[in-house]
């Protein structure tokens, strides 16, 4: 009995095989890597009903991505986002599977996480009720959905995993590259939207031990954040201020690398419920960072490092890393 892995060649594909070993899991994806055992396409009944021999979990990251919005159709977003889930999870049904991880995303919250002008930064937990913002966002909740109709028609064990920014690319955002360097804009965001890979790893995996007692669930997981509700107000205006207090070292240690703390934080990503009902216990956060950079060290994991970065596109654009819709 084994664990299937789908997007084996992507970012989460690739980190999960590499943690979990070819002895554990087979990939799949639709690109040949050597982390891909079975190279052909989720929406293909077939070969996925083949893939599913012997396998006992399915952890299902693969997903078009925010940045293909603007270079493939809506139509085939649904296709691989919610088709090819639908077909995962009828023929992980079929094949008497017990357990299967999703891995979502917080772009599941769109429009939830934008607060009005004079209101404070929005605190994001589980309940927030999910206002996608584009396609991306839209297919993911609906394959969401279609992972709790199965757990509660068949009784198959499921997790959902909203999981935060932990690409390693520099941010699509040309204003956002101009002022800050790529680690520091990624150091920043460990306070409040982003998580590295080794802990998104360690989260679907420790949701595989759990999820068979908890039956379906919903996880954020995103890097513990060091904020509380009282300092929401003064993050969209002061959140500097807010984060000199909290951690009074660190504007000495931005200075010397000429980094830059945020002048303004709209949300902040909660992951109580995942660390309190999982027994995830994520490592990297903005804690680390101020160590690492004491220490003269990089703050990213290990694996993240080993992976690298790999691309959305196998094309270059003039105007960025990706048109941005």
């Amino acid at each position: 009995m084994t664990i299937l892995v789908t997007g084996s060649a992507g970012h989460l594909g690739e980190a999960l095989m590499r943690t979990l070993g070819c002895e554990r899991a087979h990939g799949l994806d639709l690109k040949p890597s050597a982390f891909t055992d079975n190279v052909g396409s989720i929406i293909d009944r077939e070969f996925v009903r083949h893939c599913m021999s012997g396998v006992h979990t399915v952890i299902h990251p693969a997903t078009l991505h925010k940045p293909h919005v603007a270079t493939h159709s809506a139509e085939s977003f649904v296709e691989t986002n919610i088709r090819g889930t639908l077909i995962l999870l009828e023929e992980a049904v079929a094949a008497g599977v017990r357990c299967f991880i999703f891995t979502s995303t917080t772009s599941v919250f769109g429009w939830a996480l934008v607060p009005g002008a004079g209101e404070p930064a929005s605190w994001v937990t589980e309940d927030v009720h999910p206002a996608p913002k584009n396609i991306y966002g839209v297919t993911k909740t609906a394959a969401e959905d279609l992972c709790e109709l199965f757990s509660r028609k068949y009784g198959l064990a499921v997790a959902v995993l909203r999981t935060s920014r932990f690409f390693p690319e520099p941010d699509d955002d040309p204003a956002v590259r101009e002022k800050y360097e790529p680690a520091n804009v990624q150091a920043n965001e460990l306070l409040y939207r982003r998580t590295d890979i080794a802990d998104v790893v360690d989260a679907h995996l420790v949701a595989i031990e759990k999820v068979r007692s908890t039956g379906f669930a919903r996880y954020l997981i995103s890097a513990t954040t060091p904020f509380s509700k009282s300092d929401l107000p003064l993050l969209r205006s002061e959140a500097r201020c807010v984060v000199r207090r909290l951690f009074p070292e660190c504007e000495a240690l931005f200075a010397a690398r000429n980094w830059h703390l945020p002048s303004e934080i709209d949300r902040v990503y909660v992951n109580a419920r995942a660390r309190a009902n999982l027994g995830w216990q994520p490592k990297y956060n903005f804690r680390y960072v101020l160590d690492c950079l004491k220490e003269g060290r990089d703050f990213r994991s290990p694996l993240a490092r080993e992976i690298g970065i790999k691309g959305y596109h196998g094309e270059s654009f003039a105007d960025g890393l990706y048109p941005v819709a």
